[in-house]
């Protein structure tokens, strides 16, 4: 291959990206398809989520001699050490499903404008990188388009990872040219992006190359929603993605908080409903409600109960939406953890995902009073409501429309592929969560299957609703979808299929 001598390469803003459908284009990751340089916020993650606490304080231990080898060795040094730290004695299949489920919400909120104007205009995409494969190559594919992800290979022993790299090592300096040479052989890409002297190698392989520099201003990342697809489900316990400094926080934050959580946890479930309201704020927990909620349903006047249509954000929705209105509301559950029921303080009863049983169980819950549920039968932590089931609908006209929100700081209260009995402990876990619970007017009758309307309309006229009072997208993904994105099967067994962007509605 063909080598340009000079290594005054210009600035990526100088490249045009005008009619580059038929060029190939070569990019390293970190600090140049992504605005940040450091590779330790996402091995932090990975070791959260590979090793918990335990693994992730490791990783914290190893930073500064990762960080002393990277500037007085080599980065090759460094990268080595947060390697070994994060993924030494993991499975690998846990290893790709972090990469599947986990990275690419953290990835796709670090994307370089820049980069990325040049990257997605060429018809031909590659990336070098030093991070290991498997833990790129997912988002990379999916989200950036990826035609050939080249990366560092790590060495696994009877399917757990070993924490060392096999031959060539590291993919740095001279290595990623080499890589480059290999595969592409005689043929020379139009395009080379880097952003350190250990990318110049091969970027002097490249017809054009250019830099991406860094800037006194800080640089504004690319909207996920303009990547190929958005990122609409995700996994993992963290909320943000972990500096050095969150990290350390977070390791010593988790007794401190998994003991408040017990307490309020406790509180919760021990304590007369009418009074849970202040002991969470006293706790720490916030809770504020909007709108008008029905009055209570009068069995002795023959009332019926009003059924409480709520989004789903966490298996703490009901137990919430009885907070905001004073008195335990039973819920209908598709899916429970033995351990949430038995600390749960409202009635829960599990669906059992057979129409005819189903409908005849709800039907004699609302003879007995309200009820609340969750048509999308399953959480989705992004700005979006999966698709309504419409059983509820032939059920009963009297429908409540209750806009469930939630905030966390530190960890998700959800959870596919870990152990779901865990997740109230995680909310509560967060120095100071919040629900916000928004109650909407009664849905009028006109709009009712007893008016004559389907119950797949009343469903869809319900969920636009409540999006539109969160400012959510609606979508027609359902839990399949959810769980064939995070973990690789339909909830039960099954393939894993690719999730296009074409469930939103309206695209």
């Amino acid at each position: 291959m063909a080598e340009i001598n000079n290594p005054r390469f210009p600035d990526i803003r100088r490249c045009e990206s005008d009619h580059r459908e038929g060029h190939t284009v070569v990019a390293d990751m970190d600090g140049t398809l992504l605005i940040g340089r450091s590779s330790f916020p996402y091995f932090a993650v990975a070791a959260f989520e590979l090793g918990g606490v335990l693994r992730l304080l490791l990783l914290v231990l190893a930073s500064p001699l990762a960080g002393l080898l990277y500037y007085c060795i080599s980065e090759s040094a460094g990268i080595r050490v947060l390697i070994f730290a994060a993924l030494a004695g993991a499975r690998v299949s846990d290893v790709e499903c972090v990469a599947r489920a986990v990275l690419p919400k953290f990835y796709s909120g670090d994307v370089h404008p820049e980069a990325w104007r040049v990257f997605s205009a060429c018809g031909r995409r590659c990336v070098l990188t030093a991070n290991p494969r498997v833990m790129v190559e997912p988002f990379l594919k999916e989200y950036l388009g990826a035609d050939l992800v080249i990366g560092t290979e790590i060495c696994a022993m009877g399917g757990r990872a070993t924490g060392l790299v096999s031959s060539p090592g590291i993919l740095v300096g001279i290595n990623k040219a080499r890589a480059l040479e290999k595969v592409f052989a005689e043929a020379q890409p139009e395009i080379g992006i880097g952003d350190r002297k250990t990318d110049f190698d091969f970027m002097r392989l490249c017809k054009e190359s250019y830099l991406v520099s860094r800037s006194h201003e800080p640089v504004q990342p690319v909207s996920p929603d303009k990547l190929l697809k958005p990122v609409v489900f995700h996994d993992g316990r963290l909320v943000q993605k972990p500096s050095p400094v969150m990290a350390l926080l977070i390791v010593l934050w988790f007794p401190i908080g998994f003991i408040l959580a017990v307490l309020r946890i406790a509180a919760g479930s021990l304590l007369p409903m009418p009074v849970v309201y202040y002991a969470f704020w006293a706790l720490g927990v916030r809770v504020a409600v909007k709108g008008t909620p029905p009055p209570r349903a009068q069995k002795s006047l023959g009332q019926t109960g009003v059924l409480f249509i709520c989004s789903h954000r966490t298996l703490l929705d009901p137990i919430f939406l009885s907070t905001a209105l004073g008195r335990p509301i039973p819920a209908v559950t598709y899916s429970l953890s033995r351990l949430s029921e038995i600390i749960s303080p409202i009635k829960t009863v599990r669906l059992n995902r057979d129409r005819v049983k189903d409908a005849d169980m709800i039907k004699k819950l609302l003879q007995e009073g309200d009820l609340a549920i969750c048509p999308e039968g399953t959480t989705c932590r992004e700005a979006f409501l999966l698709r309504f089931s419409a059983l509820f609908a032939e059920l009963t006209d009297d429908l409540v429309p209750v806009a469930m929100a939630n905030r966390m700081s530190m960890f998700h209260g959800t959870t596919a592929r870990g152990w779901k009995g865990m997740d109230p402990f995680y909310f509560f876990m967060n120095p100071s969560p919040a629900y916000e619970v928004t109650f909407l007017n009664k849905l009028p009758y006109d709009l009712t299957c007893g008016a004559g309307k389907s119950s797949h309309d009343v469903a869809n006229y319900i969920q636009r609703a409540i999006a539109a009072t969160l400012s959510y997208e609606c979508t027609s993904f359902t839990r399949k979808d959810k769980y064939r994105a995070l973990a690789g099967n339909d909830g039960n067994v099954g393939d894993k299929p690719r999730i296009t962007p074409h469930k939103l509605m309206g695209s």
